[in-house]
């Protein structure tokens, strides 16, 4: 039997669990004077990160506003609820289910001055692997994209299609910001941003 009546209280719960442990991670943070210019020209962008790294990313990123690009999954409400309690907005699609919309919303939310957040393997991979979708959108838009690399220093990781990196308590989370990618126009600029923003975030992750 489905307790669906304890869902909201497990999704209080668990965000503030996951708020109790974020508190204690400490950042060190390169890369950050791409963000900074691109924000000091009030220019709209999209970050894009793997799958599996979103957690700590959206601790660091709390209370800016920023749009997140969220499967229409059950499970993506959990995630568009804590990314609520934390100051994000979202627009729900992927490239499976509910994309086209999902990336319209995308649009317009750059067009409208927003910073986005897209992780370009999911929802369900494969992992680390650039799908289309957020290069498009980035395209269509005439934005730059930012690729963010995270990497913990004790982590706990989660048997799910990504690994889920789940940082521990007083793990130092260190951020690297690439430089910004711009898309190029037609298929071969989504071709092309695809593999720019593959090398971006090889490089970023240190790998």
């Amino acid at each position: 039997m489905k307790l669906r009546w304890a869902e909201p209280i497990a999704t209080r719960v668990g965000s503030a669990l996951v708020r109790a442990l974020a508190a204690t991670w400490r950042y060190r943070v390169s890369g950050d004077e791409h963000v900074r210019a691109l924000r000091e020209k009030r220019r709209p962008f999209v970050f894009v990160l793997w799958h599996s790294r979103f957690l700590p990313l959206l601790y660091r990123h709390r209370d800016e506003g920023v749009v997140m690009l969220i499967s229409r999954h059950r499970d993506g409400g959990y995630l568009v609820d804590l990314g609520r309690r934390w100051g994000f907005r979202s627009v729900r699609g992927s490239t499976k289910r509910g994309g086209e919309v999902g990336l319209l919303g995308i649009v317009r939310a750059l067009e409208g001055g927003a910073e986005v957040a897209i992780t370009p393997d999911g929802p369900r991979g494969p992992a680390e692997r650039v799908q289309p979708g957020a290069i498009a959108a980035a395209q269509h838009a005439g934005v730059p994209i930012v690729p963010v690399g995270v990497q913990a220093s004790s982590a706990w990781y989660l048997g799910s299609w990504d690994r889920m990196c789940i940082p521990k308590p007083l793990s130092v989370i260190e951020v690297r910001y690439g430089p910004p990618i711009q898309i190029a126009a037609g298929k071969d600029g989504v071709r092309q941003g695809m593999d720019a923003v593959q090398r971006g975030l090889h490089e970023v992750m240190g790998a």
